[in-house]
C-alpha cells in the first residue's frame, strides 16, 4: 500500500458559538491542511498520484475558506466551524474530485489551527 500526503494552508477567522472561553470571540488562524491518499497500484510513470495534481485539487477546495469569516459561510450555517467540522467538510468536498479512481482513494484530511492543535478526519 502506498500513501501520498500533500499540504496546503489558508487564513480564516471564526468563533465557536456557545463555547465557554476565548474561542467564543472572533479570532483567526493560519490553518494548515494535509490530504492523504492511499492505493496499491502505480500508474505508467510509477506514481500513485501526481503531487502537483493532488495539491492543485486541495487548493481548489480550500479557496472557499481562504481569507473568509467561516461562520458566515453557507457550509457552516447549521454548525460551528470547528477544526473537526472543517476537516470533515474538506474531506467530503475533496473526495468527490475526479482525480480519484479505483486505484487511488482519499484516506484522510488533517486540519491544524495551530502547530499543536490538529484533527484528522477519515471515513
Amino acid at each position: 500500500m502506498y500513501e501520498i500526503t500533500v499540504g496546503a494552508a489558508f487564513e480564516a477567522a471564526h468563533f465557536i458559538a456557545g463555547y465557554d472561553g476565548k474561542c467564543a470571540r472572533l479570532h483567526g488562524h493560519n490553518w494548515t491542511v494535509e490530504a492523504v491518499v492511499r492505493g496499491r497500484e502505480l500508474d505508467a510513470l510509477c506514481m500513485l498520484i501526481d503531487f502537483k495534481i493532488l495539491k492543485a485539487e486541495l487548493n481548489r477546495v480550500l479557496d472557499e475558506f481562504d481569507h473568509r469569516f467561516l461562520n458566515e459561510l453557507e457550509t457552516f450555517a447549521q454548525e460551528n466551524p470547528t477544526a473537526e467540522n472543517l476537516a470533515r467538510k474538506i474531506f467530503e468536498q475533496l473526495k468527490t474530485s475526479d482525480i480519484f479512481n479505483d486505484a487511488t482513494k482519499l484516506h484522510a484530511v488533517k486540519v491544524c489551527e495551530s502547530p499543536n492543535s490538529c484533527v484528522t478526519y477519515h471515513e
